[in-house]
């Protein structure tokens, strides 16, 4: 659990700003909602201090505007004065119900036109602002991020590129590969996970999960997660395993290698409970073939934690997996945009990540230390312990 006493030790950088742009608007009014109620009923500062000038508010969020021009070029414009200021700025790059008119044709923004935008906020508050962060749950090109032959490197270059714009820190969730921050080595990377939301989550939801090595194995779908996997397995204590996908090297369809298979490696799961942990769904095709295969290994149910819920073929496989019992929830984030008719499905149960990005944003705001915002192994240990006690219901479990 963080620490918030250690925020009444310490001055704020600079008084705080929010800029949530229109792709995160959700997400981003939950965020500022808990900032304001952190700082108004949990801390006690100290009065008539300049350096806490502004420290509690109803609301931390300053107006900006996006202007376009019929052409489809655009403009950023800051509303609000930001100098000296601690500003962050809060985007999801994935959010594909935005659009906007060009030459009388109507367009949806993509991953490009929203890192665009984000640079033209950037743009306009730079020598105004005392410090410019980026909060970029989804990170912008992330499965690009690695060079194959004659291919472009656009997760490490977008992430240099908004360094020497002037931004001091990047925050991202669950990063595809970490390791773009090499094309940066100075500058501010911090990748969370979303461990804690994942347990609360399903303990919220499945009153009889045993968790304990003997009744719950966490499996990670290819050796990418395996890392994500056994970290899970470990503060929960349960079992882990991996699959690993042979791919047919040869073709290359929609960007990568087909997988031919999926082999698995790990102890026997007949009569288990299994958790497929993952930092997302794109189509799903491969999860929902995991979730089979692990149906027909003997699980005894099958449940489906992903950062990052992107069903970018629709929802067609997943309903007909639910339906033929290939697997018994999915457990997402509200970190990028689902369409409202998605979050409708029996199966789907959302981990809310608005009071876990409100404690990141407060503890850097002081630069506090973030060893136990990042980490939090302790708190996942303790509900656990309560879960397995006897205690169900989320005011018994969670604080």
């Amino acid at each position: 659990m963080p620490d918030f006493s250690k925020l009444e030790t310490s001055i704020p950088v600079a008084p705080l700003n929010l800029i949530v742009m229109d792709s995160a608007k959700e997400l981003g009014d939950s965020v500022d909602h808990y900032i304001a109620e952190f700082r108004h009923n949990l801390y006690k500062m100290p009065e008539n201090d300049p350096a806490f000038h502004g420290y509690v508010k109803d609301s931390y969020k300053i107006k900006y505007c996006l202007d376009r021009f019929g052409s489809g070029e655009a403009k950023a414009a800051i509303n609000e004065s930001v100098r000296g200021n601690d500003v962050y700025i809060l985007t999801d790059v994935c959010n594909y119900s935005i659009t906007y008119k060009m030459y009388n044709y109507i367009n949806h923004k993509s991953p490009d036109d929203h890192y665009q935008d984000l640079k033209r906020v950037i743009g306009a508050l730079t020598g105004k602002a005392k410090r410019i962060n980026v909060i970029m749950p989804f990170l912008y090109e992330g499965r690009q991020h690695k060079r194959n032959g004659m291919e472009s490197l656009d997760a490490a270059q977008m992430f240099k590129e908004l360094y020497d714009m002037g931004i001091s820190n990047f925050i991202t969730f669950d990063a595809h590969d970490p390791r773009i921050s090499n094309s940066k080595p100075l500058g501010g990377f911090d990748n969370f996970l979303a461990s804690y939301q994942f347990m609360k989550a399903l303990l919220s939801h499945i009153d009889d999960l045993i968790v304990d090595k003997d009744h719950l194995t966490v499996i990670s779908p290819d050796e990418g997660a395996l890392d994500r996997a056994v970290y899970f397995a470990n503060v929960i204590g349960a079992d882990t395993g991996m699959f690993y996908k042979r791919r047919d090297y040869a073709h290359v369809v929609n960007g990568s290698n087909p997988i031919v298979a999926h082999e698995f490696l790990g102890s026997d799961i007949s009569g288990r409970d299994v958790i497929i942990i993952d930092d997302m769904i794109s189509s799903g095709s491969s999860m929902i073939d995991t979730a089979k295969q692990l149906k027909s290994m003997g699980a005894k149910r099958v449940f489906i934690c992903t950062t990052f819920g992107l069903f970018t073929n629709g929802m067609d496989k997943f309903d007909e997996g639910y339906e033929k019992k290939y697997f018994d929830a999915v457990i997402t984030t509200n970190l990028t945009y689902m369409d409202p008719e998605i979050t409708t499905r029996p199966y789907i149960f959302i981990a809310d990540m608005g009071k876990f990005l409100a404690t990141i944003i407060d503890f850097l705001n002081h630069d506090a230390t973030m060893q136990s915002v990042n980490m939090p192994t302790e708190k996942i240990r303790e509900i656990v312990g309560k879960y397995n006690s006897g205690c169900k219901t989320p005011g018994e479990l969670f604080d």
